[in-house]
Parts: C-alpha cells; structure tokens; sequence
C-alpha cells in the first residue's frame, strides 16, 4: 500500500514510466506536456488506501490503484473541481494510475496490480470499472478483458493534448 511518503518516488517513477514506454505512441511534446500537466501522484487515492506499490530489490518497479471516486485520471495538477464518491450499486469504480518501470515492463506486475484492484473494489461492493487508458497501456487493458467506449483527447493548458480511450469491463466475481 503506498503512504504520503512515497509521494516522490511515485512522482519519479511516473516520469520513467512516460519517458520510457510512450515512445512510438506519443510525440515528445505529448509525453513533456503530460509529465506537466495530466500525470502525478494521486493524493487522493493514497489516502484512501486504494493505490499499491510493487518493489523489486528496494526500487519501485510499478504502482497503481482504483478509486471510489469520480475522477478517471491525472495526478492532483490534473484536478479542476472537488471529487464525488461513486455508488457501488449504479457506478462503475475507477482503474487509476497503472505506471510500470521501463526495467520491469513486460513482467505481469500490471496484471498483479489490476488483480489486487478487482478484489479490492469487488469487497466493495462495485460490479465494473472504468478507466481511461493512454495508448502505450491500451494493449495491457484490452488483455484484461476492457472494451473501449470512446477515443479522445485529454486538453491540456499548453494546448498539446494526449489522445486516450475510456474503456470499461466488468468484475469478476471472486471465488472463495
């Protein structure tokens, strides 16, 4: 589970996460103005106990969350207005956050993060989740069984943008 002090290692890891894995699906631009504007640590979900961190070695290797609240995406920079908590009856939780290190890519620990999410949100009561996927983490969510419901793009101050999609799936009921 991250805490508050793990803030900037979260920071840091996002920014190797971006840099390293969104080549050859953004430009320069979009991975700077993203790290600036739309990417950070979630206070929020830290605090809720919602976001997990994977170590390796004493380094993190990967973190990622969901959220009973309203927010889809973006570190505390991202956030305009104050958030609402979602029903577990009649809205889908939120996947957030999901950044792997460059040097643990490609080792199921997106996977291991998503699996703590659905049972965690699942104990909660929720039935779905929704998320919004940056394209280097599209392949990862449609593996997991996500269907996209739109493609657009996220605004950003600079006037760059990142294109995205919003996708949703079901949880799984947990076996006992």
């Amino acid at each position: 589970m991250a805490k508050a002090d793990d803030t900037e290692s979260i920071r840091e890891l996002i920014a190797a996460s971006v840099r390293g894995l969104s080549n050859g699906f953004y430009t320069p631009a979009q991975i700077e103005s993203a790290l600036v504007h739309i990417f950070g640590p979630d206070t929020a979900l830290i605090n809720d106990g919602t976001y997990a961190i994977i170590e390796s070695n004493g380094v993190m290797a990967a973190a990622g969350g969901w959220s009973r609240l309203g927010t889809l995406c973006g570190g505390d920079q991202f956030k305009s207005k104050p958030e609402s908590r979602l029903d577990p009856a009649t809205d889908p939780a939120r996947i957030r956050a999901f950044f792997v290190h460059p040097d643990f890519a490609r080792r199921g620990l997106g996977r291991m993060l998503y699996a703590w999410c659905e049972e965690q949100a699942h104990r909660a009561g929720f039935k779905a989740f929704e998320l919004i996927a940056t394209l280097p983490g599209e392949p990862l969510y449609t593996a997991l069984g996500f269907q996209p419901l739109e493609r657009y793009t996220l605004p950003t101050p600079d006037g760059v943008g990142l294109p995205v999609v919003r996708m949703t799936r079901s949880i799984a009921p947990i076996e006992e």
